[in-house]
């Protein structure tokens, strides 16, 4: 059985605002689908385990999506968010690959974990495929490869300084992804707001923004050789 494990965020509080965070929800339930849809056994796991906190402004009216309205359908795909496994608990030898979808949650806990950093290197490390979506790219901050950056020298993408000024973050997150992925040596490629944009650079594969969830998904089940090169979002 072809086995994906996926990583949310635990963390719900939008830094000093007083206003709630969490994953993007179309960042979780479109990728879901993606890799189910396929036939692959998904595993979802958070660092405090149980059910992770939804950002709510991903569940607006308006801006719910088919694979949104499907996932509240879906008993079986709600039972398994209401009971994640705690991230620490995960080893990258159970699991042919991982995704990481965003929301602004990610960069409080995930960035930080050593669990998260810990797990993502051994993927990498014993030559698997890492896949990350919006904001997610940004937990990649402190994640080494043969001692040196991961993202040093490779492309990538994730949520951009004026996807985060659009929605009016900029001064409000720990850091800026597009900002720091550049620090880090990375080579940042970007389409305009909220365009889908994916891209694969070796093993890591790497989405703008919630419109690139599915995209970014399909993309991961391409390397892994697990979805025919004419499935495209």
């Amino acid at each position: 059985m072809k086995k994906i494990l996926m990583v949310l965020t635990s963390h719900d509080t939008l830094g000093n605002t007083g206003r709630k965070t969490g994953f993007w929800l179309e960042e979780f339930a479109a990728p879901y689908y993606v890799f189910t849809d396929a036939g692959i056994d998904v595993t979802v796991a958070s660092p405090k385990g149980g059910q992770p906190p939804i950002d709510p402004k991903s569940d607006d009216p308006n801006n719910q999506t088919p694979a949104q309205t499907r996932f509240k359908g879906d008993p079986d795909a709600i039972r398994v968010l209401a009971t994640t496994h705690r991230l620490d608990s995960m080893s990258s030898e159970d699991f042919d690959t991982v995704f990481y979808p965003g929301g602004h949650g990610p960069m409080w806990d995930l960035a930080e974990d050593p669990a998260s950093i810990r797990l993502i290197e051994s993927f990498y490390d014993s030559g698997k495929n890492i896949g990350f979506v919006c904001h997610a790219p940004g937990v990649l901050r402190h994640v080494k490869y043969k001692g040196e950056a991961l993202v040093k020298g490779k492309r990538v993408t994730g949520f951009t300084n004026k996807e985060e000024e659009e929605v009016q973050l900029t001064r409000v997150v720990p850091f800026l992804v597009e900002d720091e992925l550049k620090q880090l040596g990375a080579f940042f490629e970007k389409k305009p707001n909220w365009e889908v944009h994916t891209i694969v650079d070796g093993r890591l594969i790497t989405g703008q923004n919630p419109a690139s969830s599915t995209a970014t998904a399909q993309a991961l089940l391409r390397v892994m050789k697990w979805l025919p090169e004419a499935e495209t979002a």
